[in-house]
């Protein structure tokens, strides 16, 4: 007589069936569009084949195509059916990795010649052929001695190598689609043909075997894959509105910043650049003080031994950069600000009374990234971050994390990003403290976030190597999502660093420390806020908000008396009088993302008025000077004032 488990689903409804039954039978058994929907089977939360044998009681989620979690299952068929068409055109090629990513999949590839974007074409073409063949996805398990052998044979020495590291007591299976084959560990769709035709190959890279620069070079070949061609082209168009709106494009043209060998990964701010960047700090510097922070600074250079007590030596010792031995002591530049604020907390006794005590600081810190992964503004080596600590006692956790929450999402509002996600990481695998004091610190997190009300995802095993954290995601104007600020609980960090405060019960106990940034990297948050407003920034952050530019020459003295007194009013203008035609000063400015163009000529002059032009609209407007520097007054204000 056959044996029955229980199948408990999401919604608390329970089904018996018989033990060995398939992901794809028990939806088949729900229904036949189900099955039909169906990509895997999610087992007690791990993700598996519909193939899959079910032999225990367990709870289980059928996965659909409309599931966000089926992407990654397509985006990873995908890559295996590329390395075929690959394969089958290029013989003798080997393959290495070829993970599904953020918006895609790519796979490293060895081969004498490496591939080229005029490639692309053709192996897009043979990927189709595969998809359209409706190839089944099967999983086999082998043993280590059948599988290297198979692969020496083919002189796949990459794989043989994955192969000899992989853990001895590690199942060893092989995913096969029609004749060819991978070492994978899954899980895959049920065919090739429910990849669809929802899928571009975009580009090719180097990549060092591995990610090491010791090894090989391999080329890299990147795809994208979506559920179906309608997404595929959003998709695509995002990324043509993306190259239109680049930080580094607009930062030229508007002429904010620039980069140069000598200096990798550090911004060259511009005049202009430099005033935004100000502006940011400004706001940040008031926001902070009607909220109870007192602004702090630190060295940029510490002493070793304080990053190894701290523990960052040890997890983040290779992001440091650090000095030469010229005496005794070794010096590295600070990646962090945290060690540097516990330092100046400890400066004298702590009550219980002065806590919460909330110390800001605009720290500039160093890490070390790889030449080939800097971009731009959005990943440097040198920046600046609106970090605080805040400390305080077990029992104010829970009030001080809503007000930071707070804090950010109203802060956010002002930029313009009402769209915020939140999620929740927890313990990462390389951590210090004791499991105990995680368990402690993330409860303590988690209490908060149902005290803010506010919805939130699990982010597992990405919090900091001190304690747990969320990270504030905004979603820009063209639907891209960028985690910039984050709330670090620490029970960790103030111990390490003998970091104390008199309980009210007279003994001394130790503060939690509650990391806390909102922008994050201001040089990153202004890139991201140049792509968001594709260079028109609102008037208040625009760093130049007005230029005045004469019509004829015999305007000039007024010019200038129409910039004298919008300095003096506060709005930020410059002039040109160059002997250029009005039509040209205007395209200009306008390409330089100058809000507000006034035309001054002779008539002007006499009315003592201006010809305002608003960037993007071929509108003229004639206004008494006065009139228009009490209406951009207003409309150039700061949100907070």
């Amino acid at each position: 007589m056959s044996e029955n488990i229980i199948i408990t689903f999401p919604d608390g409804n329970t089904k018996s069936v018989v033990k060995g039954i398939s992901g794809f039978d028990l939806a088949s058994q729900i229904s036949k569009s189900l099955a039909k929907e169906s990509v895997a089977i999610k087992i007690d939360g791990k993700i598996s084949d519909l193939s899959l044998a079910i032999n225990q009681d367990c709870k289980v989620v059928i996965i659909k195509r409309e599931n966000d979690e089926a992407l990654d299952i397509i985006r990873h068929d995908c890559a295996h059916v590329m390395a075929e068409a690959v394969q089958s055109l290029f013989p003798g090629t080997q393959v290495t990795i070829g993970p599904s990513i953020e918006n895609g999949f790519y796979y490293d590839f060895a081969r004498k010649e490496p591939f080229t974007l005029s490639d692309l074409p053709k192996i897009e073409k043979k990927m189709h052929e595969i998809v359209n063949k409706d190839e089944k996805f099967a999983r086999e398990v082998w043993s280590r001695e059948k599988a290297i052998k198979f692969f020496k044979e083919k002189g796949e020495e990459y794989k043989v190598e994955l192969i000899q590291d992989l853990n001895p007591d590690e199942e060893l299976t092989i995913y096969k689609q029609g004749e060819w084959l991978d070492l994978c560990r899954g899980p895959h769709m049920i065919s090739t043909k429910q990849i669809g035709k929802g899928f571009k190959l975009m580009k090719v890279a180097g990549a060092y075997w591995r990610g090491d620069s010791k090894n090989a070079m391999l080329t890299r070949i990147y795809g994208t894959a979506w559920r179906n061609e309608k997404e595929l082209e959003k998709h695509l168009q995002q990324i043509e509105e993306a190259e239109k709106r680049d930080h580094r494009k607009l930062g030229k043209e508007m002429n904010l910043f620039h980069f140069q060998e000598e200096a990798p990964g550090a911004v060259f701010w511009h005049p202009k650049g430099w005033q935004l960047f100000q502006s940011l700090i400004n706001y940040m510097r008031l926001r902070q003080d009607r909220a109870g922070y007192v602004e702090t600074s630190t060295p940029e250079l510490l002493d070793k031994s304080l990053w190894e007590t701290s523990g960052h030596w040890e997890k983040f010792g290779d992001h440091m950069f650090i000095t030469d031995a010229k005496e005794e002591k070794v010096f590295a530049i600070k990646p962090m600000n945290c060690p540097g604020a516990v330092e100046v907390y400890k400066q004298g006794l702590k009550s219980y009374r002065d806590l919460p005590l909330r110390m800001s600081e605009f720290g500039k810190v160093h890490r070390y990234e790889p030449s080939g992964a800097l971009h731009g503004l959005m990943r440097v080596r040198a920046f600046t971050q609106d970090d605080a600590h805040i400390f305080c006692t077990e029992d104010q956790i829970t009030e001080e994390s809503k007000i930071v929450c707070d804090l950010i999402l109203s802060i956010y509002k002002d930029f313009g990003f009402d769209d915020v996600r939140i999620k929740f990481s927890d313990r990462p695998e390389k951590r210090v403290g004791e499991d105990v004091v995680w368990d402690k610190a993330e409860e303590a997190l988690r209490q908060a976030m149902e005290a803010t009300k506010l919805q939130y995802t699990l982010n597992p095993g990405e919090g900091a190597f001190y304690g747990p954290k969320l990270e504030f995601v905004l979603r820009d104007a063209i639907g891209r999502d960028w985690q910039c600020g984050t709330l670090q609980v620490d029970l960790n960090l103030p111990e390490r660093l003998g970091a104390t405060y008199v309980a009210e019960d007279g003994k001394k106990k130790i503060p939690v420390m509650l990391h806390r940034a909102l922008f994050g990297s201001l040089e990153r948050f202004t890139g991201i806020l140049i792509e968001h407003y594709a260079g028109h920034l609102p008037l208040w952050l625009s760093p130049s908000q007005i230029v005045v530019a004469t019509i004829t020459s015999d305007s000039d003295n007024y010019a200038f008396d129409v910039k004298d007194q919008l300095l003096k009013n506060g709005l930020r203008s410059e002039i040109d009088i160059r002997n250029e035609k009005i039509g040209y000063k205007i395209r200009e400015h306008s390409n330089s993302k100058i809000p507000i163009i006034l035309a001054v000529g002779k008539k002007e002059a006499e009315d003592k008025t201006v010809s305002v032009r608003r960037i993007g609209s071929s509108e003229t407007k004639v206004m008494k000077l006065k009139e228009l520097i009490n209406n951009l007054q207003k409309e150039s204000a700061s949100p907070i004032n």
